[in-house]
């Protein structure tokens, strides 16, 4: 099998059907720059969960998540249904964690790959945050999510892809894979198509959403920065160890 061919047969099985959401996959079942494969039903990535009916909870109750981790502002939150009992809501509002001065000198960037490395750079706060978040986390199953499942989702899916030694071209498909799933919604709810935007903005740039994501990750080491950041070692092992498999 090609590898290629690998990555087409772990990304179909990695898809979630969450019945109210568009982008839903498990992060379990990428190659690793050891050969190993990242651990199945740990850590899901998904857009908006707000949206999800009752057959979507049961979904993600099965799946066994138990915290939620909302990368939302708060006033994002407009459930159409309760939490359920045993799944506990955790917020790391990472546009508000980006602070005004990033928002002025990179705002026009935001929605694009091109926002990734950026906000990784001045913004190591945030990613602590993230970080130190999920290694806290109760034991069970744990999703993370935004809006759309792309931009702030793909950026915690990709520290925490790249803290776990997961190949970089498998964190590249990873994140492209978002776009086809969510374009759809626009339409849906009569939104303008931002992706139009996008391409604008890389075609500005000379470059493209993949040579973005390999330049945000080119140089980038996630354990020595994350340490940096005040995150401590026995939590950057914690989640290694919710990720990898022991």
């Amino acid at each position: 099998m090609s590898r290629a061919d690998a990555r087409t047969t772990t990304t179909e099985d990695r898809t979630l059907v969450w019945d109210g959401c568009l982008n839903v996959r498990d992060l379990g079942g990428l190659r690793t720059t050891t050969g190993a494969r990242t651990t199945r039903g740990a850590i899901v990535r998904a857009d908006n969960l707000d949206r999800l009916t009752a057959e979507g909870w049961d979904a993600l109750l099965d799946h066994g998540v138990r915290t939620v981790v909302d990368l939302r502002n708060s006033e994002e939150y407009k459930p159409l249904l309760p939490l359920p009992e045993d799944v506990e809501l955790i917020r790391v509002p990472l546009d508000e964690l980006a602070g005004p001065a990033w928002w002025r000198a990179y705002g026009h960037l935001d929605g694009t790959p091109l926002a990734l490395r950026p906000y990784l750079d001045h913004c190591p706060h945030a990613a602590a945050a993230l970080i130190t978040t999920i290694a806290g986390a109760r034991p069970g199953g744990l999703v993370v999510h935004c809006g759309a499942g792309r931009d702030r989702t793909g950026l915690a899916a990709l520290l925490l892809l790249a803290l776990a030694g997961v190949e970089p071209d498998e964190i590249t498909a990873d994140y492209l894979l978002s776009a086809p799933n969510v374009r759809p919604l626009y339409g849906m709810l009569g939104l303008p198509d931002p992706f139009r935007r996008i391409d604008t903005v890389l075609a500005e740039a000379g470059t493209t959403a993949e040579a973005a994501l390999a330049a945000a990750l080119t140089g980038f080491t996630p354990a020595p920065y994350l340490l940096t950041a005040g995150v401590t070692p026995t939590a950057l092992e914690a989640v290694r160890a919710r990720l990898l498999p022991a």
